[in-house]
């Protein structure tokens, strides 16, 4: 096991910071839309899909 273990290092530890850095994008994407951020980074006002990101609530 040790061996497998030596002879893999590299990978293992590419891989790490690789599952670290997805994760680290996928935290920072959920905290902006938490806070109401856009994800694309482009205002809304011009994109097609703009009433299906941020819906308008309906007034009673």
């Amino acid at each position: 096991m040790l061996i497998w273990l030596m002879e893999n290092m590299a990978t293992i530890i590419i891989s790490a910071v690789l599952v670290f850095v997805v994760a680290a994008i996928i935290v920072n994407m959920i905290r902006g839309k938490r806070k109401g951020k856009s994800s694309c980074g482009c205002g809304c006002a011009g994109c097609a899909m703009n009433g299906a990101c941020h819906p308008q609530s309906r007034k009673l």
